[in-house]
Order: structure tokens, then C-alpha cells, then sequence
């Protein structure tokens, strides 16, 4: 198996990846409060056309302008699916039936999807004896955590679960897929694929939900809504692609090692949400998964053993 060299971090994005995580640690909260009163497609819809339209006002504000041309649309639109309209319609579907602390440990799979697929498609960033364990264990807590349920019938939770994971592989795509915006103002990108996502979603909430149905939502959802756009999408794509650029992929994918805390911490303060044992365990174990994976770790432990031992 080829190592071949990838992408570092250097402090400023790892702080970054850190406030990253956060902010879409804190899109799972916004989400399962929203799910409480509205329609997921309608919550996609509120999200990405919020953040479109403010990512829009700041692209003009600096006096940027955006592509004219439809082959970056093109792109923007492929990334818009991937990133947004795929992965957000399945995480608001099963964040009715599961908690949003366990909707973002499963996320948390994100990182080994987008090591085999990386592996895959690119030629820069092949999978390792150290990623290929990782992935492993990691997997290994994936089906720790969902147990033998998943195979004993199509209960609705479950289904929640995988849709969350069906999400995770989309997300993954993604990581992949925004490669190709490297040298882009993280900006544009940012606007040109939640604009994209805009457009797609609007005819299909519109013809699912009907939203000018339902009863006016209550000044909690709304804040919801607001936090889920302007926190956890524009204020966090323009991040994300920043971290992209610099670093690549699959170290980008690592916030999702962090989101779950974030998470969790969220639904457990103000929601009450309490996860099982086996689902901390489950989660413990993709984390020493992502570990393995990123193999930074493991090489300054290698290195200082050698440095003792000398």
C-alpha cells in the first residue's frame, strides 16, 4: 500500500477545526429543536436559503463577484447536494426519532468513509497500514454501538440511524468531491454551493411540505433556524473550505472527531438527553479509529519512545 505524503495542519487551523466543531456541534441542538415544530425539508430550506442570501450580502460587501460561468455552477451544485441538501434532509429526518448527540457520534463516521473513497479516487492522500486500522476500528464501533437491532428488523429508530450514516458517506463525497475548489476564495465556494442548494430544495419543500400550510413557528424555532444558518452554515462553510484548501480532505474530515462532544454537551444541558453505555463506548472506539487514521499521535508516541530509548 502506497503512504504517500498528505496535507498537515498547522495552529491556525487546527483552532479553526476546533471552532468548526463547535458550530456544527451545535447544528444537531438547533436541529432537534426545530424538528420539534417543523418539516425537515422545510428546516433545509430556512437553513441553506438564510445562509445563501447573507453569504451573498458579504460576497458583494467585499467586493467579490461571484462565478458567471455554468461549469462552476455545475461544480457548486454537485457540492451543494453532497454537502447540504443529501446529508441535512436524512440528519433532520432522524433527529424525529433519534437524540442529536447520537445523530452526531454516528457523523462521527464521516473521517473513515472519506479515507476510502479518498482512497479510491485520489492519488495524493492513499490509505496506510495506520488508516487501514483505523478504519477498521472505528467500524468496529459503529457496530458496537447500533448492536445486533440493526439486523433483527427495520424498527424506525434504525433506519434513523442508518440514514445518519447514509448522510456521513455523503458528507465524506464531499470532502472528496471539494478538492477541486483549492486555490477558490473559501467565500465563493462557500456561497457558490449553498446558493446551489438553495435553488435544488426550494420546488422540492415546496411540493412535499407546503409550507405556507403550517401554523407560524414559535420564536424558539425560529431562533433555531436562525442559529442552524448563520452559526452552523455560513459563518461554518466559510471555515470549512478555509481548512480544506490548506489541509486536505481527510484532515478536514477530523472535526467530526470533535462534534460529537460538542454535541453531546449540548443535549445533555439543555435538552436532557442521556446516551447509553454502549453508545460512549461505541463512540470511544471511533475516536481511537480517527486517531489511528490521522497517525499523528501515534508518530509523536513512536518518536519519543525512540528518543528514551536512545
Amino acid at each position: 500500500m502506497r503512504n504517500m505524503h498528505k496535507p498537515g495542519m498547522s495552529a491556525i487551523e487546527w483552532v479553526l477545526l476546533v471552532t468548526l466543531s463547535v458550530l456544527w456541534g451545535g447544528s444537531f441542538f438547533f436541529a432537534k429543536v426545530a424538528v420539534e415544530e417543523l418539516p425537515p425539508l422545510s428546516i433545509v430550506f430556512a437553513r441553506v436559503a438564510i445562509a445563501a442570501v447573507t453569504q451573498n450580502i458579504l460576497v458583494l460587501a467585499t467586493g467579490r463577484r461571484m462565478p458567471e460561468n455554468l461549469s462552476s455552477w455545475a461544480e457548486f451544485s454537485v457540492m451543494g447536494m453532497l454537502n447540504n441538501l443529501i446529508p441535512f434532509s436524512l440528519i433532520f429526518w432522524a433527529q424525529i426519532e433519534i437524540d442529536s448527540g447520537l445523530a452526531a457520534i454516528l457523523i462521527g463516521a464521516t473521517p473513515l468513509f472519506t479515507v476510502m473513497l479518498v482512497h479510491i479516487l485520489a492519488t495524493d492522500e492513499q490509505l496506510s497500514w495506520n488508516r487501514l486500522s483505523g478504519v477498521l476500528v472505528g467500524f468496529a464501533g459503529l457496530a458496537f454501538m447500533i448492536g445486533v437491532e440493526a439486523f433483527s428488523g427495520f424498527e424506525l429508530h434504525v433506519l434513523a440511524e442508518g440514514a445518519v450514516l447514509l448522510a456521513a458517506i455523503s458528507y465524506a463525497a464531499a470532502s472528496v468531491f471539494g478538492r477541486r475548489f483549492k486555490g477558490q476564495s473559501p467565500l465563493i465556494t462557500a456561497t457558490g454551493q449553498i446558493t446551489a442548494s438553495s435553488v435544488m430544495v426550494l420546488p422540492i419543500a415546496m411540493l412535499v411540505d407546503q409550507p405556507w400550510t403550517l401554523p407560524m413557528p414559535h420564536p424558539v424555532t425560529i431562533g433555531a433556524i436562525a442559529g442552524l444558518a448563520l452559526l452552523s452554515s455560513a459563518l461554518a462553510y466559510i471555515i470549512f473550505f478555509r481548512i480544506l484548501a490548506a489541509a486536505g480532505a481527510t484532515s478536514i474530515s477530523l472535526v467530526t472527531l470533535l462534534v460529537p462532544a460538542s454535541a453531546l454537551l449540548l443535549g445533555y444541558a439543555i435538552l436532557g438527553e442521556r446516551s447509553a453505555p454502549h453508545q460512549l463506548a461505541g463512540m470511544a472506539l471511533i475516536a481511537l479509529g480517527l486517531i489511528l487514521v490521522d497517525g499523528r499521535a501515534i508518530t509523536a508516541l513512536q518518536s519519543r519512545a525512540k528518543s528514551g530509548w536512545s
